[in-house]
């Protein structure tokens, strides 16, 4: 009588948190609705009543993922209001997070979110949000924000890629390689701003 109580007392967070506890054990490969079941001492069928198969699954989990990152990081920049220092602790506390929680990290990354999605798009909203307060100073055009963007995604995330996958062997610290990388990304974001005027 027990496991009929339990599954019809289940959630959606309880399925969530219980794959996101599977992820940080053991990695993506246990992003499934049967591992999730058996984490949970359910059959698999209770979790289709809330997510429809894995890829609901991993939807719900990448997004949840993403709330959590946001709140990890919002902390770290509150207080400052300097754009250089701001962008310094955005990609900081990015590493942090990677670090800290390598197989999160990676799920979040290979999730893509689009605005069309209601939820997603509100965490996108939450990331222009963030980077219109590193960027108000330079009165960036919609189309040199996206580029700025981008730019910084892409150096931040790869830096934590290559760190992740053990590529970056030689001697040199990788904390001071990657503080040299924000300083370079603060002349970059200006070099953006000097291209449209020029």
């Amino acid at each position: 009588m027990g496991r009929p109580t339990k599954e019809n007392s289940l959630t959606q967070q309880d399925v969530i948190t219980a794959a996101i506890a599977c992820l940080d054990r053991e990695g993506e490969s246990a992003l499934g609705v049967n591992r999730v079941a058996r984490e949970l001492g359910i059959k698999p069928p209770a979790i289709y009543k809330h997510l429809d198969g894995n890829p609901a699954l991993k939807r719900a989990v990448a997004l949840a993922l993403w709330q959590d990152f946001l709140a990890f990081c919002q902390p770290r920049s509150k207080a400052l209001s300097d754009s250089k220092e701001l962008l310094k602790a955005g990609g900081r506390a990015t590493r942090d997070y990677a670090r800290s929680h390598p197989a999160r990290y990676k799920v979040m990354m290979q999730f893509q979110l689009q605005p069309s999605d209601p939820e997603a798009s509100a965490i996108i909203q939450e990331t222009l949000d963030f980077f219109r307060r590193i960027l108000e100073p330079y009165e960036f055009t919609s189309e040199q924000l996206v580029d700025a963007m981008r730019m910084v995604n892409a150096t931040v995330n790869g830096f934590i890629a290559l760190e992740q996958g053990k590529m970056l062997t030689l001697e040199r610290s990788t904390d001071a390689s990657f503080e040299v990388m924000l300083e370079a990304l603060v002349v970059a974001i200006e070099h953006i701003r000097n291209v449209e005027e020029s």
